[in-house]
């Protein structure tokens, strides 16, 4: 039997030798019957992450190296790495502590109770307020959003099946969100609380704008509802407008009431002029996904390959 861990890095070098460490003990610690592969996705860093990677590789040829020829983002770098693991199991964890290598036992033994994927939910965040409310707003928003019977959750850190893995190999569109790829194609999905670990070095990758970002790519490469919901505020408006008509021109001629309010018409214009912004823009994503699918363009460009 073979376990696999993806992890992608990008500008880690503060943390490439302390998770390595980390789990290199869990793994001959847990896993004494296993053979195992640490699969590092270097995407594209700007320091000396892949150098660190690198020489770790000469020390232990259980850690094998993907290097990208430039950034291609978190998921695609995760993709990478799934599409290159041997592993009966793989774990899918962040390179920034966070995930915390101590906790992949947990996680096997709770798959090992019937489950195909065991996602870790956190506990003891460690994060700042705004960052706890800025995620949990993301998951509301995309769980409501997506209004699909698909398990969604954050987290990346996880483990599954090689059949689920494998599963996951056959969709290849490039916007990605990887989570929801995990609960698209389906099986039994379980979860295991774990210890929420601090970042050590380095700086969060996702910040607000970054989550939002990955808020708008999850919800329109998964669902549909966004336009249905442009079309049903479009409807409203024109009924909103209908009766908004009939009263002024019933007034006018039961009451002789002077049409009057540049200000209010003003500000109405603003109104209906932003929410067809909005509504323009929510289709503008969904035609540019379309455009971006169409050119069948590679996922990734590798660079350096160390199997």
């Amino acid at each position: 039997m073979k376990i696999s861990i993806v992890i992608p890095f990008y500008n880690e070098r503060g943390n490439v030798n302390i998770i390595y460490k980390r789990l290199s003990v869990t793994l001959r610690k847990y896993f004494r019957n296993f053979s195992y592969e640490i699969i590092a996705v270097d995407d594209g860093s700007q320091d000396i992450t892949l150098e660190l990677l690198k020489k770790l590789r000469k020390k232990d040829n259980n850690i094998k190296i993907i290097g990208f020829s430039r950034n291609f983002g978190h998921h695609i770098a995760i993709t990478a790495g799934l599409d290159h693991a041997a592993g009966d199991y793989i774990v899918m964890m962040d390179g920034d502590l966070q995930d915390q290598p101590e906790e992949i036992v947990n996680l096997f033994n709770k798959l090992k109770k019937g489950y195909d994927v065991v996602y870790a939910v956190r506990k003891n965040k460690k994060f700042g307020i705004l960052k706890k409310l800025s995620s949990s707003l993301f998951n509301y928003i995309i769980k409501f959003l997506i209004n699909e019977n698909i398990i969604i959750n954050s987290t990346i850190f996880r483990i599954m099946t090689k059949q689920v893995k494998e599963s996951i190999g056959q969709l290849r569109e490039s916007n990605r969100y990887i989570v929801g790829l995990v609960g698209w194609v389906g099986f039994k999905h379980g979860y295991c609380f774990v210890e929420h670990g601090e970042r050590s070095n380095g700086k969060t990758k996702y910040n607000f704008f970054k989550q939002l970002d990955l808020a708008i790519n999850a919800i329109t490469s998964f669902s549909d509802y966004p336009l249905k919901i442009a079309n049903r505020v479009g409807l409203l408006l024109v009924m909103a407008s209908f009766v908004l008509n009939i009263y002024i021109i019933f007034r006018k001629f039961a009451y002789n009431t002077p049409i009057i309010g540049w200000t209010s018409l003003f500000s109405s214009i603003i109104l209906i002029g932003g929410i067809q912004i909005i509504l323009l823009g929510i289709m503008g994503e969904y035609l540019g996904k379309n455009y971006i699918e169409s050119k069948k363009r590679p996922l990734y460009v590798i660079k350096t390959k160390l199997l």
